[in-house]
């Protein structure tokens, strides 16, 4: 009999199994894929290409510092120079963090005056100071909604992120439809919501994505989200525990019994003391799935594309975040077609080239020649339009989603493709039902299901960890726990410590 077993080899399965093999718990992880890790995973896409795509996820931002030194993980982060670059016209909206009257010019030039640049200040300013406040929370027994608010301290803060809808106050602070998009963005990453909407919805996505770890800074990890995972492993296999790959968890009974089936077929069961579930609740429980909204494509690029701005060199454009059709009004646009069933015609999307970072993901020979990857995150892609016909529905979505990116560069991004040695171009595409048949997402949803407030909604939860579920000897690890999400760990942490008692 086992202490622990955990359902589920992903980056937060695996987090759990070293806290808790560090414990001197006896700790198993059943992993149905034949690789650990989930989808933070590095592979070579393309056969004969050497390159290490982070094929999934792909930036780190809420692994907090405190699990890389608890766990002593070799894992290195590079922060990114350039936050973001989005092209208008002929020219462009460049956000240099080394250069603040570089970026004011470049406010300038693209909205006609300075105050869009100061409202940009006083909005980042006011999320920083949220970060700095909420992150150390994360890691922590669960305040309610008043402890966070104390926490928080900043009352106009508190109304703008935790009270009212973001497009609201995005709409009020900037007058520029760019800008306003470009804040947008980090509110609707893999998240099907209107910004303006009651519900709140997108107010959660954009607090995980400001939160970081107290930065919200989004830093590059060497080697490719790959080498987060396999330190991870090492971690967890060092402290003790038994990871076990190919095995597919079929069931978990509230006793602590888990049914799983090995690679040849054969169904095996475990009992353990408790059971952590590193799976999007829906695939053991069944019911209705919850909604992914993304397309991701990646790419090897031989070289890297011009731009119609001359006052922006590409290395620096890509180097951040590269925004794609993004404005505010591109935004409502789109929803308002996905909503309707129709892939939208100006797909919203950004990009961003690891490489430019840490080159050590290319082979020598592909850095020599100057080849570069890039990853494209389309926004406003929900499952349900895939649904009927997915292979159909994928190439007309790449299709519109190229046309977009073209749509702001100076010569099409497939001239820029790099070929394989068969000669295929170095492209692929996922969507949210590829998630889910490749990955056994429901509904491709890259966060298992809707965020949750980082706070007891439920006065009885104060004080608890989050993961706890109707039954004592089951938890949540993963991201369908509260404050779960990103690749962040934080699920993990906090499943190993309600099963040791920690606070």
């Amino acid at each position: 009999m086992y202490d622990v077993v955990i359902a589920g080899g992903g980056h937060n399965g695996l987090v759990a199994a070293a806290y808790l093999a560090r414990a001197g718990r006896r700790v198993l992880v059943l992993e149905r894929l034949g690789h650990l890790g989930g989808l933070a995973v590095s592979a070579r896409v393309f056969p004969g290409v050497d390159a290490r795509l982070s094929r999934y996820s792909y930036l780190v931002s809420l692994l907090p510092g405190r699990i890389v030194r608890d766990l002593g993980l070799p894992v290195e982060l590079r922060r990114r120079r350039f936050a973001s670059y989005t092209p208008v016209g002929g020219g462009g909206l460049l956000v240099d963090g080394a250069d603040g009257a570089r970026t004011a010019a470049s406010f300038r030039a693209v909205t006609g005056g300075d105050a869009d640049f100061a409202a940009w200040r006083r909005f980042y300013g006011l999320t920083g100071r949220v970060a700095e406040r909420v992150a150390p929370t994360l890691l922590e027994p669960l305040p309610d909604r008043a402890d966070l608010r104390r926490a928080v301290d900043d009352a106009e803060a508190w109304r703008e992120l935790f009270e009212r809808p973001v497009g609201e106050a995005v709409d009020e602070r900037f007058g520029d439809d760019t800008v306003r998009g470009v804040v947008l963005t980090d509110a609707l990453i893999g998240t099907f919501a209107d910004p303006s909407d009651a519900s709140l919805l997108a107010n959660r996505c954009l607090l995980y994505h400001v939160i970081g770890d107290g930065t919200g800074d989004w830093n590059v990890p060497v080697g490719g989200m790959g080498a987060v995972t396999a330190a991870l492993a090492s971690a967890a296999r060092a402290a003790g525990a038994e990871l076990r790959t190919g095995m597919e968890v079929l069931a978990v009974d509230p006793s602590g019994e888990v049914a799983f089936r090995d690679a040849d077929g054969k169904e095996h069961a475990v009992t353990a003391g408790r059971v952590l579930v590193n799976l999007p609740p829906t695939a053991l429980s069944g019911g209705e799935p919850p909604e992914g909204s993304q397309l991701k494509v990646n790419m090897v690029l031989a070289r890297l594309p011009r731009l119609r701005d001359a006052s922006v060199r590409p290395e620096e454009a890509f180097g951040g975040t590269f925004h794609i059709n993004e404005g505010r009004a591109q935004l409502a646009r789109a929803y308002a077609e996905a909503s309707a069933g129709r892939i939208p015609a100006l797909p919203p999307a950004e990009v961003y080239c690891h490489s430019l970072t840490d080159p050590s993901i290319l082979g020598p020979d592909l850095r020599a020649a100057g080849a570069h990857t890039l990853t494209l995150f389309g926004l406003h892609m929900p499952a349900r339009l895939f649904r009927a016909d997915p292979d159909r529905a994928r190439a007309e979505a790449l299709r519109a989603t190229l046309a977009s990116f073209d749509a702001v560069l100076a010569e099409p991004i497939e001239d820029c493709l790099l070929r394989a040695p068969d000669g295929t171009p170095c492209l692929e595409a996922k969507t949210p039902v590829d998630l889910e048949a490749e990955a056994g997402l429901p509904g491709g949803h890259i966060f298992h299901r809707d965020l949750s407030w980082p706070y007891a909604e439920d006065p009885a939860d104060r004080g608890r960890w989050g993961v706890e579920t109707e039954h004592p000897r089951i938890l949540l690890c993963g991201a369908a726990a509260r404050r779960g999400g990103g690749v962040s760990g934080i699920p993990g942490h906090n499943a190993a410590q309600a099963v040791l008692g920690g606070s």
